[in-house]
């Protein structure tokens, strides 16, 4: 008989799965968030980490060569320019593990999308 994965609950939860170097990454992307995005509720959405605030703000996910970051696809073209050096698809980006994570980048497109997702909040 095959034991059925308990389902991941927390960003805790997530992060704890990985090997230590990975985990320090994962730490960081989600405190650059909570730094740039107080108000917003940390959750697991689609069994990743997730950011809501007034929905879904953005979603972050290790792969084995690379950190995805999911801001939306307002948030990926918003900053065509800055991500010109990595690899994205309509709300994806795909930061490559062998290569310094842009955490300042991170935060602007953090800080856009709660501006974005408040705007909407008011219309």
């Amino acid at each position: 008989m095959e034991m059925k994965k308990k389902p991941i609950m927390t960003i805790d939860e997530y992060i704890a799965t990985f090997p230590d170097s990975i985990q320090e990454i994962l730490q960081k992307i989600r405190q650059t968030i909570r730094e740039s995005a107080p108000q917003a509720q940390e959750a697991i959405s689609y069994r990743i980490p997730t950011f809501k605030l007034n929905g879904n703000l953005v979603h972050f996910a290790a792969f084995k060569d690379h950190i995805g970051f999911f801001p939306t696809s307002s948030g990926v073209e918003a900053f065509q320019k800055d991500l010109s050096g990595y690899e994205t698809s309509k709300g994806t980006i795909r930061f490559p593990l062998d290569k310094p994570i842009p955490f300042d980048l991170i935060r602007k497109i953090v800080k856009f999308r709660v501006k974005e997702n408040l705007e909407r909040k008011r219309t």
